[in-house]
């Protein structure tokens, strides 16, 4: 049985260490999960985003996949192919232009936080993507970096882990 492992995926413009991957990582560590952060930001292209993450074949016992914005999309359309136990999205960049497809396998125990007054991802894209799932949808009053609400994920954030690891 392999170990506890949660994979991030970063937004178009920050990296793979970004301060809220950074934040998570360490809630992570500290509940015994191994922390990985692709780096994608060498391709811009969505899908390319993807096909590295499940190319990659991250593995865990459980297997949790969390991203923020670019990066929620990459780990929702991940789901089918690697097989989470939870997934944490923030702020995803889902049903927009150039982001083509439905995230498909997305686990039961799946997360979504968006910001009020973001102006790159529409509340309205988690909405639909949460709606169709029944998948815990939590609308703050940040914005598309949800710099303000880092603590609230967080604690969103290690509930979820221990549920994870409750269930394996």
């Amino acid at each position: 049985m392999s170990e506890p492992r949660v994979v991030f995926a970063h937004g178009k413009e920050s990296g793979p260490w970004g301060s809220k991957i950074q934040h998570l990582a360490t809630i992570a560590q500290t509940q015994g999960f191994a922390v990985e952060s692709l780096d994608y930001s060498d391709l811009m292209d969505p899908l390319a985003r993807v096909e590295r993450l499940v190319d990659h074949a991250p593995a865990g016992a459980p297997l949790i996949l969390v991203g923020s914005s670019m990066g929620g999309y990459v780990s929702a359309m991940a789901c089918d192919a690697l097989e989470p136990e939870a997934l944490l999205l923030m702020a995803p960049a889902l049903y927009l232009d150039g982001y083509p497809g439905e995230p498909a396998g997305c686990p039961d125990d799946t997360i979504v936080v968006h910001g009020w007054d973001d102006d790159i991802v529409p509340l309205d894209s988690s909405y639909t993507f949460a709606k169709s799932r029944r998948a815990a949808l939590h609308v703050v009053a940040d914005g598309h970096r949800l710099a303000e609400s880092i603590e609230f994920i967080g604690a969103l954030f290690s509930a979820q882990l221990k549920r994870a690891l409750d269930r394996v």
